[in-house]
């Protein structure tokens, strides 16, 4: 049995290979053997692994799976054989979630809806939950208040906005470009007003401060920022740090994906000023630390609930045959895809 797996270079540069991989034969007693029938692609953080000590010479590919419960350990209470099922495997992994069987512990999956294909749950599961991470868990958002979302048109931003509007909250959204500025548009009423930030007359400050009156959004999910004046051409539609600080109201909450964003004093002292906050979006905290696991397991329940009901609708690739992953990881690792890419096995 073949899985995709990915070893980095010298040079920085990253080398997908499929190599054969055995499934255990014994399996642990909350252990369940899952008959992939869909993955979903993400970029593997060479990073990550290394600040969690978790290096290895080929790392798996693919987490993010759907499938069907073939045998569960004598321990499991969670799901029985035919159970269709789908969850996120742990950092941890051995196996490639390519596989055509993986081996995983209950505590990773949850019950798979009838009525979602194999296709969009893979595809969602992830998205989801970054979307109930960064609204829920860490802004605290509830309705009345005003959420920017940047990069709107992003997988994880389509499904951020869908989250925020499900519970009353207002929503003001960047486009990267007209094409995104087309698709956000169209998701009205869901958003409230779409910035044009690749068009230069158009400024991020002014039109969140106009829109709210004066008094700024209450809370802010970013996708990069610009630290510096400076910055490479691919950041070119990153807001400056500052612009986000300035719009930003008094009381509110800015989820960064921007791990290595730097505050300097003055900074700081107008989040204090403001009485605001922020966090580090990281929602791989959840499989390395248990110490919240019902949560996570009901917040991947709930993403499936929405995605069955139409509450949340991706924008996804059309799903990618088993032969063309290599090339497809390629790309996503590249960040050379606007959506999610999902392969049918």
């Amino acid at each position: 049995m073949k899985g995709l797996y990915c070893k980095p270079g010298d040079q920085g540069d990253v080398k997908f290979v499929s190599q054969e991989t055995n499934v255990p034969t014994n399996i642990g007693d909350h252990q369940v053997n899952v008959q992939v029938k869909s993955c979903a692609l993400s970029p593997v953080d060479f990073k990550l692994y290394g600040d969690l000590k978790l290096e290895k010479e080929h790392v798996p590919v693919g987490r993010e799976i759907a499938g069907v419960v073939l045998q569960v350990g004598p321990k499991v209470t969670f799901f029985q054989p035919d159970d269709e099922v789908v969850g996120i495997l742990p950092l941890e992994a051995e196996q490639s979630g390519l596989c055509s069987v993986v081996v995983t512990d209950e505590y990773n999956l949850v019950q798979k809806p009838e009525k979602v294909s194999w296709f969009e749950a893979a595809a969602v599961i992830k998205d989801g939950l970054r979307a109930y991470t960064a609204l829920h868990t860490l802004a605290r958002m509830a309705a009345g208040q005003t959420v920017l979302v940047l990069d709107g048109a992003g997988p994880f931003g389509v499904l951020a906005i869908q989250l925020a509007h499900y519970h009353g909250v207002k929503v003001l959204a960047t486009a990267l470009s007209p094409e995104d500025q087309k698709f956000l548009e169209e998701l009205r009423p869901s958003v409230a007003r779409v910035i044009r930030v690749w068009d230069s007359k158009e400024d991020l400050v002014d039109s969140c401060l106009e829109e709210t009156g004066g008094l700024g959004v209450d809370i802010i999910i970013d996708s990069g920022v610009r630290l510096y004046d400076e910055e490479p051409e691919a950041q070119r539609h990153c807001p400056h740090k500052h612009d986000l600080l300035t719009l930003l109201s008094v009381g509110g909450h800015w989820v960064t994906t921007e791990q290595h964003l730097q505050l300097d004093p003055p900074d700081s002292h107008i989040l204090f000023l403001k009485a605001a906050s922020l966090s580090f979006l990281n929602d791989e905290v959840w499989t390395t630390s248990r110490a919240k696991q019902g949560r996570y397991l009901h917040i991947l329940k709930d993403v499936m609930d929405k995605l069955c009901t139409g509450t949340f609708r991706p924008q996804l690739e059309d799903p990618v045959p088993l032969y063309e992953a290599t090339v497809s990881m390629e790309m996503v690792q590249r960040k050379q895809t606007r959506k999610r890419i999902a392969v049918k096995l």
